[in-house]
């Protein structure tokens, strides 16, 4: 069986993706954990790269700003936490085909599992409809992070760098802590110290993800 069920495929049409072969979506839907011989890692790939060009060229598009600002909101409007943001508001999760045990571990609810389907979704609109097909999905999913400002805020890592060497101290220290849950469903703690002024600790499904609450919270407690 190579389809997607009914209820998938008007889920789909409805967030403007539009279906042609159903193979390429079932895998682009379709979890490692399931063991079948095609599932979204390959598609992700691809629609990491869609989405991150079809982000830069709107970014180039709409702001007059040098490079370093537009590499900054890129960072933020691809990583693959807006990816997990833009897949829950969209109602991604119980569209994943996933095995019970993965399930019942929080895959389902896993910013990298979520993050990888919508890149893969993506990459399927691309080889299905074309680049612009694939941009239109873009913009139409991500405008709201967009139009709501996501990235222009510095972000947390880089604004305590910048803090610590302002006030003459050595710059922070990020340590793993704990790492928990399996492979698909993983919740990294990190702490972030400041030689001789504190530190503060930080949890996420991934490790970059941990140092970025980390900053936020020492940010929040001593900046």
């Amino acid at each position: 069986m190579s389809q997607i069920t009914a209820e998938a495929r008007a889920w789909l049409e409805q967030h403007g993706f539009t279906v042609r072969d159903e193979s390429r979506w079932r895998a682009a839907l379709t979890h490692g954990s399931m063991g079948e011989k095609a599932d979204y890692e390959r598609l992700e790939f691809l629609g990491d790269r869609v989405l991150g060009m079809s982000i830069a060229h709107w970014l180039y598009d709409c702001m007059k700003a040098p490079e370093g600002t537009l590499a900054q909101r890129l960072n933020v409007l691809v990583s693959r936490q807006m990816c997990a943001e833009v897949a829950r508001g969209i109602g991604l999760a119980p569209h994943i085909r996933i095995s019970k045990q993965a399930n019942a571990d929080g895959g389902r609810d896993s910013d990298n599992i979520l993050g990888d389907v919508m890149e893969a979704l993506l990459g399927a609109e691309f080889l299905d409809n074309g680049f612009t097909a694939a941009c239109e999905v873009v913009h139409l999913l991500w405008r709201p992070a967009l139009e709501s400002g996501e990235g222009k805020s510095k972000h947390p890592k880089s604004a305590l760098q910048e803090w610590a060497a302002g006030n003459q101290r050595k710059p922070p220290e990020y340590e793993v802590v704990d790492r928990s849950g399996p492979d698909h469903a993983a919740k990294f703690t990190v702490r972030v110290k400041v030689h001789k002024v504190g530190e503060a600790e930080g949890s996420a499904s991934s490790k970059q993800e941990a140092e970025r609450v980390a900053a936020a919270a020492f940010m929040e407690q001593y900046g």
